[in-house]
């Protein structure tokens, strides 16, 4: 069963809907649902004064109709179950994710994918900057799960990205991977200036020779066993990172001016 909460309205105000997530909602009645209250920026309102909430039993998926900008923190803490979106929404949508599904059929805010550690979270059209990064004050962005986004994304994508593996099928923006501690990104467009801005380990592919930084290093080009494996794992995903992965690609090693474990690579 699936829970149908249809947009009244465009907000005049930022709305967080971090409650409205399958696993905190089980077991409510509609009526209960409506009448959540929702943190905003202003005025106090419910869920009810912002949805049209329609419900028959019980459900492991919410879709939500219609989308905007002012719609925050959509899918955040979602554990298991299935949310999709109608149209876009604004900043930090599924942060902190553990599990389950999050698809949404626009464009995302900035920070999506924040703190994200598992499930599966798609994006259709555009990503915000930070795409996968941490707030402020934290010192990891992403540490698991699959993150990906059909269009392409701001500045700084990945950034401090722990683990796990964030797909952008068109390019990103300047200082893609910036601060990466481990982990994969791949942006299949290429990347604005310096992909893997102070990269300590992780891969980083990308599909147009970039503008790297002086201290990565050269390593030659080469058919790697494990990108083929890496990109059968992807297909049903992702198939324009799964051509990409199939091509010989060069190889620097870097950023060698910090632990410089890390490795970017780009057809030659």
């Amino acid at each position: 069963m699936t829970l149908v909460l249809e947009l009244k309205q465009e907000p005049d105000q930022r709305l967080d809907l971090a409650p409205l997530v399958p696993h905190l909602l089980q077991g409510k009645s509609a009526a209960e649902i409506a009448a959540i209250q929702l943190q905003t920026t202003r005025e106090n309102c419910a869920v009810g004064d912002i949805f049209d909430v329609k419900l028959d039993g019980a459900f492991d998926k919410i879709h939500f109709k219609g989308g905007s900008s002012r719609l925050d923190h959509l899918g955040a803490g979602l554990k298991d179950g299935e949310i999709t979106l109608e149209g876009d929404c604004g900043h930090a949508a599924g942060r902190a994710m553990s599990g389950g599904s999050l698809v949404i059929s626009g464009s995302a805010g900035p920070f999506a994918g924040s703190a994200l550690s598992g499930g599966v979270m798609e994006i259709k059209g555009e990503a915000g900057d930070f795409l996968g990064g941490p707030l402020d004050g934290e010192i990891e962005g992403m540490s698991g799960g699959l993150l990906i986004v059909r269009g392409s994304a701001g500045a700084r994508a990945g950034d401090r990205l722990r683990r796990g593996t964030i797909v952008i099928e068109g390019s990103a923006g300047d200082y893609v991977a910036s601060r990466f501690i481990a982990g994969t990104l791949i942006a299949v467009k290429g990347a604005g200036a310096l992909p893997g801005y102070l990269l300590r380990r992780g891969t980083i592919i990308l599909g147009a020779t970039p503008e790297l930084a002086p201290t990565y290093i050269d390593c030659g080009a080469y058919n790697l066993a494990f990108a083929g494996l890496f990109g059968r794992f992807l297909r049903p995903y992702s198939k324009p990172a799964a051509e990409l992965l199939a091509k010989r690609l060069n190889r620097f090693a870097g950023d060698t001016s910090v632990l410089g474990k890390g490795e970017i690579f780009f057809p030659g």
